[in-house]
């Protein structure tokens, strides 16, 4: 059974040695190191660790951010230690997934993070749902307004091709081509 530590910093400039001191001290044989910002995928050090632990071994952190880049990716992390048999302990927060009570304490923030989606979520409906009843839709605003689509007509007929008039009035050719599109079919249905 090994103790396996693993240390991030998220810029050149940080210092891991709090961290390697911590974990040396709480035991940790082999640890491995990323210079990467949490919200970043590729961070080796963390797939070495991740690889490199076995059933019976116990993955160490000096903080629960040191090893997730969210709740989520905490939990899942930690799932997977847990399916491999290897537990984890974060030295700040007191968690460690080797006793009943450290299971019973992450158990909870993962089922506080599902929590938190499912609210989140039902707001966000919630939020949809009573602008669309006011008549607003979301997303982003069209680029062509109706102003800019009747300046950029006054412009065509004057001489200019697409690719000129979208210009004078600001907008992408490609927007205004979509447009007018959009201008041609709504009136051919009419």
């Amino acid at each position: 059974m090994a103790a396996i530590g693993y240390v991030r910093v998220s810029t050149g400039e940080q210092d891991t040695a709090l961290q390697l001191d911590a974990l040396r001290k709480a035991g940790c044989e082999k640890i491995f190191e990323d210079h990467a910002s949490g919200v970043r995928t590729d961070r080796p050090g963390l797939a070495q660790a991740l690889s490199y632990a076995r059933e019976g071994d116990t993955i160490t952190v000096w903080k629960l951010d040191r090893l997730g880049r969210s709740m989520k990716h905490l939990i899942e992390i930690i799932t997977d230690l847990d399916a491999k048999g290897v537990g984890f302990r974060s030295m700040t927060e007191n968690i460690d997934t080797t006793t009943p009570g450290g299971r019973l304490v992450f158990h909870l923030f993962g089922a506080l993070a599902q929590f938190e989606r499912d609210l989140i979520r039902e707001r966000t409906r919630a939020g949809l749902k009573a602008a669309g009843d006011r008549g607003r839709r979301g997303g982003r605003q069209p680029a062509v307004t109706p102003e800019k689509l009747e300046k950029a007509r006054q412009h065509m007929a004057g001489g200019l091709n697409v690719r000129e008039a979208a210009a004078r009035v600001k907008v992408g050719k490609t927007a205004l081509y979509a447009a007018l599109k959009a201008e041609t079919k709504s009136q051919s249905k009419s």
